[in-house]
């Protein structure tokens, strides 16, 4: 079964549905090589002119799949480089993707799922909706979205969250700027509705020049240089001791051994 799934309909919104729901739709190496291919592929094709994320089943997507991160912990040099530049690779694929992209957000966005509605242009979240930046609890850090956190939210929010790991509501992630908006869940696709038919208002052309623009503009779009030094540092982190406690806890259900209950 394809962990990602794409369709286009007949007016050019292609909808690419991440597609793991039985554990929450976490992402492993062969999803984020699915997505990152996806998105190449509807780059290229002239007849889509919008792309909407989604989650199947009850969540958005919650983070990376512990089980794969336990494994890459134990990779060599190279393939523990390679697992985080997926993730690295991917995240900075999508933020540059030349057409407008939209994340309907519902049930958990952790992690690498912040990562993901940071990177997209327009954010529709519903009020059930819960969020994480919540790497450090596993002791391994989120550089391969870092970048893209701390443009949607500002260094002040991304600092605060990043390191505490504490999960928020819809209410906050709009506050915070990591969604644009909070709407009821019966009434998101008549919103999304909404903001593509001003998209397509809009002429294909001038939007990829905007966009292109404004992540220029802002430092947005990543050199090598910068998504390798990204991907060095989350490989190595993971590959700590505290890297392999902290995914080791998480799988045990137990409290990491750095944990400091209050007296």
């Amino acid at each position: 079964m394809s962990k990602v799934l794409l369709n286009i309909d007949a007016r050019g919104v292609a909808t690419a549905t991440v597609n793991r729901p039985e554990i929450g739709n976490a992402y492993d190496e062969e999803m984020l090589g699915q997505l990152a291919d996806g998105l190449d592929q509807l780059a290229g094709n002239a007849a889509v002119r919008a792309l909407v994320i989604r989650g199947a089943g009850k969540n958005f997507l919650a983070g990376a799949d512990v089980s794969w991160l336990r494994r890459a912990a134990g990779y060599g040099p190279r393939e523990a480089y390679a697992a985080s530049m997926a993730t690295t690779r991917t995240m900075a694929t999508l933020n540059e993707f030349p057409k407008p992209t939209i994340a309907i957000v519902h049930g958990a966005c952790f992690g690498g799922g912040c990562g993901l509605v940071c990177a997209v242009d327009v954010a529709l979240a519903t009020p059930a909706a819960s969020f994480g930046l919540t790497e450090v609890r596993v002791g391994v850090a989120p550089t391969p979205i870092s970048t893209h956190m701390v443009h949607a939210m500002g260094l002040r929010q991304t600092r605060r969250y990043a390191i505490t790991g504490e999960r928020f509501d819809a209410a906050e992630a709009q506050r915070i700027g990591l969604v644009h908006e909070v709407v009821p869940a019966d009434a998101i696709e008549a919103r999304l509705d909404a903001v593509l038919d001003a998209i397509f208002l809009s002429a294909p052309g001038a939007i990829t020049v905007t966009k292109h623009s404004l992540l220029g503009a802002t430092g947005e779009i990543l050199d090598e240089r910068q998504i390798a030094l990204l991907a060095h540092e989350s490989w190595m982190q993971r590959a700590t001791d505290e890297g392999h406690e902290g995914l080791a806890a998480f799988a045990e259900k137990r409290k990491p051994s750095w944990y400091r209950p209050r007296p």
